[in-house]
């Protein structure tokens, strides 16, 4: 059995190896497109110059602290450390970009003013891309961030706007498909926050992938459902029907957070995940995606606690990784959509499944400590001296 280090360096150098024909396996990559407000949350002033307070490091205080207010009051400070382009589709898009592949994204990326032109705060990640078509301006996210997670205060009204007959309408259908019968990878995420998902999931079941034969086996789908706690379970089990339907044509690999899997488990009535916040979390999660994996009957399901990940697929394969955990992120928003990206850049590269767990955790874990998304070069410094958990 190969040690943690062998794993990392071994997907070191396929990165490596893989880097100059990224550009022969095209991505595309939908649907969102949010500008996220980064946010510290005042405890205490000191003075009232902008920086002069001391945050609310935890949620567990914020929480008590919005909970005092109850039947009273309550004035909580928001300072904006920055504003960042985000979505989950940027953010996954924007890490592969940056990690070399060549990447076209459709999504809410557009100005206010000229919703067919990209908004400035896009243009960074556009340069990361090969091409990027706006469908609408982006929605916005209040992301408060503290030193135990983060919460994602969303505000979804312009990613609502898009759907199947939308992106036909805004790309035009042949454009459309030609990008899909290009790609090597799709990627759609954001279920939760967008109604036109399942509508896209279908058009592409219904007027893409059964054309294209024998090749649509040679692709593969991303999808990332993004936190379904506040969908129904009746929500949830009628996109999981679609799920399989689309793995029925094009294998699918569905990328979960702990929480996220953890829901999905209890919607599909499992026995899994039972010790994922005990001592024996590593073996739990690769428990968890194995069942919920074998249950759905798709090719991959990947589970990304903080702590590392765990995924299971269709060849009987299982792993777990303990990732390069760090305990005071620089950025902790988009840390998983950045683990996605580095899992997706993986089996782009055609790596081992615990090769693609050590490039997405290492993804994540440069994202994380740099506050920015990582290169190839990065990467493959962070795989050869991966840092223990800690």
């Amino acid at each position: 059995m190969r040690t943690r280090q062998d794993i990392a360096s071994a997907a070191a150098e396929k990165l490596l190896a893989a880097g100059p024909s990224l550009e022969q396996k095209p991505v595309l990559v939908g649907f969102d497109g949010f500008v996220d407000s980064i946010i510290h949350v005042v405890d205490k002033r000191h003075s009232m110059k902008l920086d002069g307070f001391t945050r609310i490091r935890t949620i567990e205080h914020f929480a008590g602290r919005a909970a005092a207010a109850a039947g009273k009051s309550a004035n909580i400070e928001l300072v904006v450390e920055e504003d960042r382009f985000g979505g989950n589709g940027p953010l996954m898009a924007g890490g592969l970009g940056r990690a070399g592949a060549a990447v076209t994204y459709i999504g809410t990326v557009g100005r206010v003013d000229n919703p067919r032109e990209v908004d400035p705060i896009y243009q960074p990640f556009a340069a990361r891309c090969k091409r990027v078509i706006p469908v609408g301006p982006p929605a916005h996210t209040d992301a408060l961030e503290f030193d135990d997670g983060k919460l994602m205060l969303g505000k979804p009204r312009n990613v609502m706007n898009v759907d199947w007959a939308s992106l036909k309408q805004s790309v035009g259908a042949e454009r459309l498909f030609a990008l899909i019968e290009n790609a090597a990878l799709i990627g759609i995420v954001n279920w939760v926050m967008m109604g036109g998902v399942e509508s896209i999931w279908d058009g592409l079941c219904d007027e893409v992938f059964p054309k294209l034969g024998g090749a649509a086996k040679k692709k593969r789908v991303f999808l990332d459902l993004c936190d379904p706690a506040k969908r129904s379970d009746s929500d949830i089990e009628g996109a999981l029907v679609k799920i399989r339907r689309i793995d029925s044509l094009v294998p699918v690999t569905l990328g979960l957070n702990l929480s996220e899997a953890e829901r999905i488990g209890a919607v599909l009535k499992l026995d899994a995940l039972q010790d994922a916040h005990g001592p024996g979390r590593g073996q739990s999660v690769r428990f968890g995606a194995e069942a919920i994996r074998a249950k759905l009957g798709i090719d991959c399901v990947v589970i990304h606690p903080r702590e590392g990940a765990a995924a299971a697929n269709a060849k009987g394969m299982s792993h777990w990784f303990d990732g390069p955990f760090i305990t005071e992120p620089k950025l902790s928003t988009g840390a998983g959509d950045h683990f996605n990206s580095g899992f997706a850049l993986g089996q782009l590269c055609g790596m081992e499944l615990d090769e693609c767990l050590a490039i997405a955790c290492a993804t994540s874990g440069a994202y994380v400590r740099d506050a920015q998304s990582p290169d190839q070069a990065r990467l493959a410094a962070m795989l050869r001296a991966m840092p223990l958990p800690q």
